[in-house]
């Protein structure tokens, strides 16, 4: 499944799901394009995109920002000429209720972050993508059809669910440039994100009793899917939403 000289724009890439995803572009020859906040993560994951014989272009910017936002787009366009692939996998989560006086706080800043930015990376991609003929893959979560057994993340649910309907939207649109848009949903993922939510008693070894395999994701294996999505052998795919949480939906 060679990416050779395909451009790969991956927000969110500095850990986790993102930066699996832009090692494995890497390796399968991509020109990858890294994109995230901390310095220090991005080139570590810089280091292991260059062991596979092509420098990355390290982009730090806050995707919610839309002069990060265009910049990230220019200059990926500056250096490659093209643009092939957008990954939009930059999101956060965050705990807080309706009733809560800084519930619109934090509401603002998860939609910003999870839907308005890869609306707006969207828009300022399709131009290049249309040329071509490239693709779209936004990380969505089943928290999107589900409340994830928190009232806790309303704000990440609805933000999930409005990114799948965006999604579909714009696949429907672009199908007509034969520029492909899908969506990943994961389940739980070991990364950052859940750690950073500080549950109380959370543990990744009694959380992973909780899903019907028994099991929790690793970032690799997302990073697989969307490989396979980026590539010629999902020709036939727009518009869809693939699903990869060991079971909890069925559960559920």
């Amino acid at each position: 499944m060679s990416f050779n000289n395909k451009v790969v724009i991956v927000t969110g890439s500095s850990s986790g799901i993102g930066a699996a995803a832009a090692i494995a572009f890497a390796k399968e020859g991509a020109n990858v394009v890294i994109v995230g906040r901390n310095e220090e993560k991005m080139k570590n994951v810089s280091k292991k995109c260059e062991s596979f014989g092509k420098k990355p272009l390290v982009i730090k910017a806050d995707v919610s920002n839309d002069v990060d936002a265009k910049r990230m787009i220019d200059e990926t366009i500056n250096k490659f000429a093209k643009l092939d692939i957008l990954i939009n996998n930059a999101g956060i989560a965050e705990q807080d209720e309706i009733t809560s006086d800084s519930f619109m706080i934090s509401f603002d800043r998860v939609m910003n972050i999870n839907l308005r930015a890869a609306v707006y990376i969207t828009h300022l991609a399709a131009p290049h993508l249309i040329k071509t003929k490239g693709n779209i893959i936004n990380i969505s979560s089943i928290a999107g059809s589900t409340n994830a057994g928190s009232t806790a993340l309303t704000a990440y649910c609805t933000s999930k669910a409005a990114l799948n309907h965006f999604s579909r939207g714009v696949a429907l649109k672009l199908s007509g440039h034969g520029v492909r848009v899908n969506i990943i949903s994961p389940g739980p993922v070991r990364t950052d994100i859940l750690d950073n939510l500080s549950i109380p008693n959370f543990n990744w070894d009694t959380f992973k009793e909780t899903t019907p395999l028994k099991r929790y994701s690793e970032p690799e294996e997302i990073a697989d899917l969307i490989l396979f999505l980026a590539s010629d052998r999902a020709r036939g795919i727009t518009g869809s939403e693939f699903v990869s949480d060991n079971g909890i939906l069925v559960k559920n």
